[in-house]
């Protein structure tokens, strides 16, 4: 027997019930999204409003002239087969007509399309202007917690993609309304009857879109995930090239490329599938009205009930009512792809900054005496790092940190410089939290030389004078010189207006070094921090660069963060650390004959010597 369809029991009721209320749920929260993330974007566009309004008063004069372009045509036509014989008076009077109108409506078109872009591209500039302004205000930890190249990809790409859709979407939609109203009110006073043939069918075709564009969200927002893994994977390869090469790792970097570029590419196939059925879909509805308006009216035109010219006019009012569909079908589409990607955007404008300094005073001058009381730390909650810290230094002295790989010694001076925020405890700088006191007045009482050096794009005299801009040329050479930099820049081709490359891939990991040491020698702060300041240098120059140290650290309190323990023996006090707690301390001497932790650290170093 064949199976009776049933409807569904008292059981399965509710959760269909429950289906559909969680359907309509979603697409509820996905409209409003879709309306919160352009009230935002709009937002950003309110410093340049005066170009949409110029904008939008074009698009509205442009499309007026436009609609009256089919009315003279189709009057030019009566003209000329009315009563079987052409009125040459009237029929001129019409060309006319349509020549002006066809004038005025370029005119407006270019008008409204340069201020549309116009205002499109302010808008581009302010975002990326905000995000880039965001990156200086966020915490480090954010930094570090995301791939460089994926943050390089939503300020690009993704903002790109933002404006797209939602900053010239505004003038295409707002273009497409004014003619879908303009239009219906032309057909209405021309012919009831075909007009109403148009609008019971044409918006199907935004209904077909609509749906398709449900459809291929998700794919969107995926695309959006994997171009910025993409990204971020290329920054990661290209910065890392020389270490690719030296470790044999071409062949896996290219199949790991290849592994997520296909994952892109599968991705970006199938939203650009979904999204491209769209236009097919909507024409195929124009086309029907087209076919359904020729076939009244030629019924009518049949009964004497209307005339050729007017049959001429409706089929151009079907076409061009039908043409906004088609536009807003696509902005439908760049709509979802930029909800998508301003998630991505709004994950960095929504992090919230460092803690505001503004109403905080500048440390204006610093001694360099330092105290750590009860500092406690983490990366992470659950995984402490350092624990119930204590330390005092006074003016001068020159503070040695050694341990093992990731015993904390970077952590603590992430802490001094406050990249980082102490979980609990405080750190005193001249007697001043440094939670209380501005970020840029605390940072610039300390000289940084790290073991990675970082130099930019541009000539070596710019790199040197990175952290005293208005320096003089002399204060710029007698710096290099106190570095033991001067040698190398002189035997350059351009002396001290070469320019360097992107990271200074033009010169040597030594010179390099030198650069970043000459910039503190430079400014002359009343602190420094050394990480392992002279690790990329050869013990000859090492030697030169020790006694410039020693010219620069007079007076001045000093952090070295050393891994060769042999720089650190003059140190006035030596922190031993092990998983972020300080095990020993002492001078080099003192510590050797404890013969604890640090000795046996020492003596793995130096033990065949």
């Amino acid at each position: 027997m064949p199976s009776q369809m049933k409807g569904p029991t008292e059981e399965e009721s509710p959760i269909i019930s429950e289906a559909q209320t969680l359907k309509r749920s979603r697409k509820a929260r996905a409209f409003k999204k879709m309306f919160e993330t352009a009230k935002r974007v709009v937002v950003f566009g309110k410093p340049y409003n005066g170009y949409l309004y110029i904008a939008l008063f074009a698009i509205f004069i442009e499309n007026f002239f436009e609609l009256l372009v089919p009315v003279f045509l189709g009057r030019a036509i009566d003209a000329i087969v009315s009563a079987g014989m052409v009125d040459f008076s009237k029929l001129l009077m019409y060309v006319g007509f349509v020549a002006g109108c066809v004038v005025i409506n370029v005119v407006f078109t270019w008008v409204a399309n340069f201020y549309t872009n116009k205002y499109s591209f302010k808008c581009n500039e302010h975002i990326r202007r905000i995000i880039f302004d965001k990156f200086n205000k966020v915490p480090l930890k954010f930094i570090d917690s995301n791939a460089h190249g994926d943050l390089l990809s939503r300020m690009i790409n993704d903002v790109e993609l933002l404006t797209d859709g939602f900053l010239e979407g505004i003038s295409s939609i707002t273009n497409g309304v004014v003619t879908i109203v303009g239009t219906l009110v032309f057909m209405f006073v021309l012919n009831i009857p075909l007009a109403l043939v148009v609008l019971i069918i044409t918006p199907m075709s935004l209904l077909i879109a609509s749906y398709i564009a449900r459809k291929s969200f998700k794919m969107f927002a995926e695309q959006a995930r994997s171009e910025g893994e993409l990204n971020g994977y290329l920054e990661e390869m290209i910065s890392g090239d020389r270490l690719v090469k030296a470790f044999n790792y071409e062949e896996q970097a290219q199949e790991n490329f290849e592994k997520i570029n296909q994952k892109y590419y599968k991705v970006s196939e199938k939203a650009d599938f979904y999204s491209n059925l769209t236009n097919p879909a909507t024409r195929f509805i124009n086309g029907f009205v087209y076919i359904m308006v020729a076939f009244v009216g030629a019924f009518l035109a049949i009964k004497g009930n209307i005339t050729v010219g007017l049959i001429s006019s409706f089929l151009s009012y079907a076409n061009s009512f039908g043409k906004p569909f088609n536009e807003l079908s696509t902005e439908i589409t760049e709509l979802q792809a930029a909800v998508a990607s301003s998630d991505r955007i709004y994950a960095i404008l929504d992090t919230k900054d460092e803690p505001s300094d503004v109403n905080l005073p500048v440390l204006a001058s610093a001694d360099g005496i330092v105290e750590i009381k009860d500092v406690n730390f983490s990366y992470y909650p659950k995984q402490q790092l350092i624990q119930n810290f204590n330390l005092k230094v006074s003016p001068g002295q020159t503070i040695a940190i050694v341990g093992p790989t990731g015993c904390g010694k970077t952590t603590l001076i992430n802490l001094l410089m406050r990249f980082y925020d102490v979980t609990s405890g405080a750190i005193y700088v001249d007697g001043n939290e440094i939670t209380q006191i501005k970020r840029n007045s605390l940072r610039s009482k300390y000289g940084m030389v790290l073991q990675e050096t970082w130099i930019f794009s541009g000539t070596i005299k710019e790199n040197i004078a990175y952290g005293k801009p208005n320096a003089t040329d002399d204060e710029i050479i007698n710096a290099a010189k106190l570095a033991g930099a001067d040698d190398f820049i002189m035997k350059m081709s351009r002396g001290y207006n070469t320019l360097v490359n992107e990271d200074g891939s033009n010169l040597s990991a030594g010179q390099k070094q030198l650069l970043c040491i000459a910039r503190v020698m430079l400014i002359k702060p009343p602190m420094l921090i050394l990480d392992e300041a002279t690790s990329n240098i050869d013990t000859r120059t090492e030697l030169k660069i020790q006694e410039a140290f020693d010219t620069l650290m007079l007076g001045r309190t000093t952090f070295i963060v050393a891994h060769r323990l042999s720089t650190i023996k003059n140190a006035d006090l030596i922190l031993v650390m092990n998983k972020g707690n300080i095990v020993e301390q002492g001078t080099h001497n003192e510590l050797l004959e404890k013969k604890g932790f640090y000795y046996h650290l020492y003596n793995s170093q130096f033990a065949k010597a």
